[in-house]
């Protein structure tokens, strides 16, 4: 197996938030770097599913282009749609304060390391496009299915969250309503959950291809990424700085990232 694709999907995911950095230097909204982030991901992602289409590519790689295709869409037109309404992205900004005058050097390098991170993800889709049996398994309806649920699942957050900011009546207020009743980022936890479906394509338990094994990589790295670094710590941070009391009140009651009843007061 070349991994001449993988590599030329790096090198993408590099030059992208190389550009991600000047969008930032040029616009100081900082909420460009993801939207840049997830459609080069989806490009790149593209890249290392179909390299071999000029020989034949099989079903299973246009299913893992199709899923990654439709998850770097749907994800970066949320985000350009939400960068269009906003100056800034407050955890960026925050971080980049605190950076002093070193920012704009550390902001380069660490958007060379979510390009880096961004590659161990381009790996999972690139092993389980290749997994190499040639006949669609119930494991790829499986992973097909796992990542429809979880794109509905992201995209009906998203719609509450939007249409609760869109009322001026909750202005001050805590979403709380639908899928936010049983987790506080529900949004997170099903961006996460669609990035199981490459484990579920790729691993044959019978052993017979072992580099599907490498897939578990990208939901333990999104996992990490949103419930430890930069999704949910930055982002609570912010909530009990503008909701004070009711967030810490909302905190108390609901989970952080898997869905769950609530806890009593």
């Amino acid at each position: 197996m070349t991994v001449a694709p993988l590599i030329a999907a790096v090198l993408i995911l590099m030059i992208a938030m190389s550009f991600a950095w000047i969008v930032h230097r040029r616009t100081a909204n900082a909420g460009w770097i993801d939207a840049i982030w997830t459609f080069a991901i989806g490009f790149a992602g593209l890249v290392a599913a179909l390299a071999s289409i000029a020989h034949e590519a099989s079903w299973r790689q246009w299913i893992v282009a199709m899923l990654v295709g439709l998850w770097s869409i749907r994800l970066g037109l949320h985000l350009t749609q939400r960068n269009l309404k906003r100056s800034d992205d407050p955890r960026y900004a925050k971080i980049l304060v605190d950076w002093g005058t070193d920012a704009a050097r550390k902001l380069f390098w660490f958007l060379q390391s979510q390009a880096w991170c961004g590659g161990i993800l381009v790996a999972a889709i690139f092993v389980a496009a290749r997994r190499p049996d040639p006949a669609l398994l119930p494991t790829d309806i499986l992973g097909a299915l796992v990542f429809a649920g979880a794109a509905v699942g992201a995209a009906i957050a998203d719609n509450q969250l939007r249409l609760f900011s869109a009322d001026p009546a909750n202005r001050g207020r805590v979403c709380e309503t639908g899928l936010w009743r049983f987790s506080r980022h529900p949004n997170y936890f099903f961006e996460w959950l669609g990035w199981c479906a490459y484990p579920i394509i790729a691993i044959d338990p019978g052993g017979t291809y072992p580099w599907g094994w490498l897939t578990l990589a990208a939901p333990a790295l999104m996992y990490w990424l949103l419930v430890h670094v930069s999704g949910i710590p930055p982002l609570e941070d912010q909530m009990l700085t503008s909701r004070g009391a009711a967030f810490e009140a909302y905190r108390a009651r609901t989970n952080a990232f898997f869905p769950w009843p609530r806890r009593r007061p």
